[in-house]
């Protein structure tokens, strides 16, 4: 079964990349151009990994993070690990990005193998660990 991952960015040239990277190696990739949109997706199909820039307009990454997180504890639905991605490397933001505990956070540009490296661990690491195979009060 092919993993279903979920890319949030507003720059289209990105999500193409990331789609046709992610895809190459296997991954079901959706993507979407804003938070509203994701938060959408996340009503309609289960996802292994979100993929979000942190600066877009209208609601942030972070602000993308919560309310998805809030959604799947309303719903009753498992966790979803998280990767930041930012050309933005702001301490402020960055600290707000570890508050949520992110499964990752990397910055633009990023080297692709990395990229690849950590989704396919983060991945294999949520087969095993219980944050992510159970429903979780957070």
């Amino acid at each position: 079964m092919k993993e279903n991952i979920l890319i949030i960015d507003d720059d289209r040239l990105i999500l193409m990349t990331l789609k046709r990277l992610l895809s190459r190696e296997g991954y079901e990739v959706i993507t979407v151009l804003s938070g509203e949109w994701a938060l959408r997706k996340i009503e309609d199909k289960e996802f292994d990994l979100l993929i979000s820039d942190i600066k877009m307009p209208n609601m942030s990454g972070i602000e993308t993070v919560k309310r998805i997180r809030e959604y799947l504890r309303e719903n009753n639905r498992k966790l979803i690990p998280e990767i930041f991605i930012t050309a933005y490397a702001k301490e402020e933001i960055y600290q707000e990005a570890l508050k949520l505990d992110a499964s990752a956070y990397i910055e633009k540009p990023f080297d692709v193998k990395t990229l690849l490296q950590t989704v396919k661990e983060i991945i294999e690491k949520t087969k095993t660990d219980t944050k992510y195979n159970r429903k979780k009060e957070f």
